[in-house]
Order: structure tokens, then sequence, then C-alpha cells
């Protein structure tokens, strides 16, 4: 009886050995991003855009809301990853969407940002709707 539970113990704290070595972000689920990245640097002649992932997090926004799931297409190969990972200028195939096409349309009126934005200023937030409220020749 004694050998027995030695070996369970034994073999309890082998698992929690194993388990306690395993990463604990495995799936890629609560990757945590750069707080600030700049999007479309030199490739927009307004400037790039600098996104701040703090101030959109505050606003109700989730991470899918943005990183959509991978189409089967064109599978991802990390949890939230970068827009030009498969949103290319000009669209690559299989791929349709370009890299400006993921966040609007040419004219900048409708699409992903803009869209969330406007929604956001009808709840009373001040997001910024004018193209060179976001695209800054500074961030070239």
């Amino acid at each position: 009886m004694k050998r027995s539970g030695i070996a369970v113990a034994a073999l309890l704290m082998f698992a929690l050995a194993i388990v306690a070595t395993v990463p604990a972000n495995v799936s890629g689920q609560g990757a945590k991003a750069k707080d600030t990245i700049i999007m479309a640097k030199g490739k927009n002649p307004l400037g790039g855009v600098k996104f701040e992932h703090k101030l959109h997090e505050t606003r109700d926004a989730k991470c899918e809301t943005c990183h959509h799931p991978s189409k089967p297409e064109k599978p991802a190969t990390m949890a939230n990853q970068a827009c030009s990972d498969c949103h290319t200028t000009p669209a690559k195939a299989p791929m349709k969407t370009n890299y400006q096409g993921a966040f609007h349309k040419p004219t900048g009126l409708t699409g992903l940002c803009i869209d969330c934005h406007k929604t956001a200023n009808t709840k009373g937030s001040k997001a910024p709707l004018k193209c060179v409220d976001c695209h800054k020749k500074d961030y070239k």
C-alpha cells in the first residue's frame, strides 16, 4: 500500500512538472500585442497611422474586431498576427483584400476603422474621422 501511494505521488509530481514547463500561451490566446504600432508606414502618401492598442481596448473593442479568424485559403501562423502578413499591396492570391482595404475603402468613407470610429462617436466618443487625423507624415 505504501509503495502504491509513493508511486501515485511520484506520478502526480511528474505530471505537475510537465504542466509547469508548458508555456501558458501555447494557443496564442491572450498574446499581448505591442501597445503602439505604426501602420502603413512608408505605404501611404498621407503618412502612417499610429495605432495604440490601449486606447482601443478601453473602448469595448475586442481583438477579434480587427484580428479576424484566418481563412482556410490563408491560415494564420499565429494568433493576432499583423494585418500585413496576409493583406499585401497589391493583394496576392488567395487574398482578395489588399492592405488598405483591410482598414477602409479607397475613399476612406467606409471600412473597418472608419465605421468603428463613426459608431464610437454616436456613443459619445471623439474618434477621428478625417484622413489627416489618423494619417500623419511624421509616421512615414
